[in-house]
């Protein structure tokens, strides 16, 4: 992993002083090696973070001689193997062959189209000198990020945000756009705009795409997408599928253990970590590494509130875990003296935008902190498993047969479901058959119950409103099905560069390099290949992950159906010794002109008003209470700004 910077003047030679403070802008992160290539127009940089063998003593940017071409790349590839074999490498130059050698010979070979054939995290530039042309890419999923600043004859581009601050004449200057729809929007996305960033000069590369600046022009577009026009796999048994699904799945762990460091994971007590889990261990064993894994679990001195069938506390299936997969050192992390108001101007800091996931803000750090200290390079997760490898929603399931007329499947199904789940199928019907009929209906403006933080002159003069209709962003009564939902999720742009964000940033910070196994290509597209009747079989949701894992994962989490997982429950039990300071900060907040020009203060004082002193630790994910910290992190955002 690196971080990457650049800068292309097709006018002038380029400043020896930018490339100095744009270099010195990335000095807060811990580096293994950091270097620079500069010719008159051109300038490229890297500070390494060493975590793959091949990388160790690799020394980025690096020039190819014979080629004339210069990269720097921010990249982990997964698919090593296959582009040995399609771009025909000697089998004496593969072992030491860095990923971003290998990233330099697909372009060669397949030039603007290299990004289609590489698989794993990447964001990259190549100079090439000859062509006196720029050219890179970003990954599909967006694991890794990519910003620029583009001017008459000039290019700049870097992994993080601020040293392009040290461009002259680029000022940190508010998008009122990028905020007008972060504050719009009541879920954990940022916005829907994924060029675009919250500072007005500063643009950046969608996930997915590639990018080309030549004669002073830049040309930015899509490469691919995780979802689309994939064939439907047709097998003959459930136990070939289940076989196929182990091997896909095998592939794509085993490539995102490659590295010079420990290993670890986040691991809850649910499927989609312990199937990753479950997965690594063994070939870790075969190296002889352990896994490292880290649980979060709530203060000791928390009631939990959590509703029937929630459990904030998975400490009993995540042991199940431990115990059954075995080869794993294993921590419970409570982060008793850590909590979302006091992470708030560090994460800023790290993040350089607002955020909105603080529920879980104060334990994703300190999980990435303890895998820091304990060597680990790689910290595997689960992510994205809800839309691939463990999706099978059951009711949405039997809607759709209800809707096809099958019948006898249903009635053979929900038999068999009501048992498994205790509830009668007077109770189901009136439900599924809602669903199957449903048709989706889109709103432009907000439902009258979600209390609003943006401004509303901010919103009339952005028309954030409007831009923000047709979008499934928690704004209207859209009803969306798991089967749209899915799509959604994996073609969703905003959603992939949402996730990315957060994970660069923080794994940068600490040198450990997120990867989640279940959102690799090659699982996305095997799992959307899969026919619908392998996910929902016999009254079991999530079937086909809970029958690949029979000697994976232990059955009371493998056959789990009743009880889930509820991470950040306890937030506000953890602010609550601090809420005397958050609700002054809020009332300054209120008297303050420079925010309220942007934040609906009328609704912050309603709000304030109505979550109670101090408020109720059940009040966790209540829309006042999420209001008020995202309003807290938005205004100091804003006066950091200024």
């Amino acid at each position: 992993m690196s971080a990457i910077a650049g800068f292309i003047d097709d006018n002038e030679p380029v400043s020896i002083e930018i490339i100095e403070n744009m270099m010195r802008s990335l000095e807060k992160y811990p580096a293994d090696h950091v270097q620079t290539w500069h010719r008159r127009s051109a300038f490229l940089g890297c500070l390494a973070q060493w975590f793959t063998p091949e990388s160790v003593h690799e020394r980025q940017p690096r020039r190819d001689e014979r080629t004339g071409l210069v990269i720097a790349a921010d990249a982990i590839i997964d698919n090593r193997e296959e582009l040995f074999r399609r771009l025909q490498v000697e089998h004496s130059r593969r072992k030491r062959m860095t990923d971003s050698e290998l990233i330099s010979e697909a372009y060669l070979e397949w030039g603007e189209d290299a990004p289609k054939y590489l698989i794993g995290d990447f964001a990259f530039a190549i100079w090439d000198e000859r062509r006196r042309r720029l050219f890179g890419a970003r990954d599909l999923a967006g694991s890794r990020t990519l910003y620029y600043v583009r001017r008459p004859g000039q290019f700049a581009f870097c992994t993080v945000m601020n040293p392009l601050f040290a461009l002259p004449g680029v000022r940190k200057e508010l998008n009122e756009d990028w905020l007008a729809e972060f504050l719009a929007i009541p879920i954990i996305l940022d916005t829907i705009d994924v060029r675009s960033t919250v500072y007005r000069p500063i643009g950046q590369i969608p996930p997915a795409h590639s990018f080309t600046f030549e004669n002073g022009s830049l040309k930015v577009e899509r490469y691919g997408t995780l979802a689309a026009d994939v064939p439907k796999l047709k097998l003959k048994s459930n136990g070939e599928y289940e076989e196929a699904f182990r091997e896909v799945f095998r592939e794509a762990v085993v490539s995102k253990l490659r590295t010079r460091r420990n290993v670890g994971a986040s691991l809850s007590g649910g499927l989609d970590s312990g199937a990753v889990a479950g997965f690594a261990a063994g070939p870790l064993r075969e190296e002889g590494k352990k896994l490292h894994t880290y649980s979060y679990i709530p203060r000791s001195d928390f009631t939990d509130w959590t509703p029937g069938g929630m459990l904030a506390d998975e400490s009993p299936y995540i042991q199940a875990i431990v115990d059954h997969v075995g080869n794993i050192e294993h921590r419970y992390m409570d982060f008793a003296d850590r909590n979302s108001f006091e992470e708030i101007d560090d994460l800023l800091e790290w993040m350089e935008t607002p955020y909105k996931f603080f529920e879980n803000s104060y334990w994703l750090r300190g999980i990435l902190e303890q895998a820091s200290k304990q060597g680990v390079g790689i910290l595997l997760n689960g992510g994205n498993g809800n839309y691939s490898i463990s999706w099978g929603p059951a009711l949405d399931y039997y809607a759709r047969l209800l809707r096809k007329l099958r019948f006898v499947r249903l009635y053979r199904e929900l038999k068999l479901y009501g048992r498994q789940m205790r509830i009668g199928r007077s109770r189901l019907l009136p439900y599924i058959g809602k669903s199957a009929f449903a048709f989706p209906s889109w709103s432009s403006k907000p439902l009258p119950d979600i209390p609003q933080l943006i401004h509303p002159e901010l919103a009339g003069r952005t028309g954030v409103f409007e831009k923000l209709k047709g979008h499934d962003v928690g704004l209207s009564d859209t009803w969306m099905n798991e089967f749209e939902a899915r799509t959604y999720q994996f073609d969703n742009l905003s959603i992939l560069n949402h996730q990315g964000t957060s994970s660069t940033k923080l794994s940068l910070r600490y040198a450990v390099r997120e990867r989640d196994p279940t959102a690799d290509p090659r699982v996305v597209r095997f799992c959307l290949s899969v026919p619908d009747e392998q996910y929902v079989q016999n009254g079991m949701d999530r079937a086909l992950v809970r029958r690949a894992t029979e000697r994976y994962l232990p059955d009371s989490v493998r056959l789990n159906q009743r009880v889930r997982g509820v991470q950040g429950a306890d937030w506000i039990h953890r602010v609550s010794p601090s809420w005397n300071a958050m609700a002054e900060e809020l009332r300054r907040l209120c008297r303050d002109p420079g925010a309220s020009q942007y934040l609906n203060v009328e609704q912050i004082r309603m709000s304030l008003a109505a979550i109670g002193n101090p408020p109720k630790p059940e009040r966790a994910f209540d829309r006042h209470a999420r209001l008020l910290m995202q309003s807290l992190i938005v205004y100091r955002f804003i006066r950091q700004c200024s």
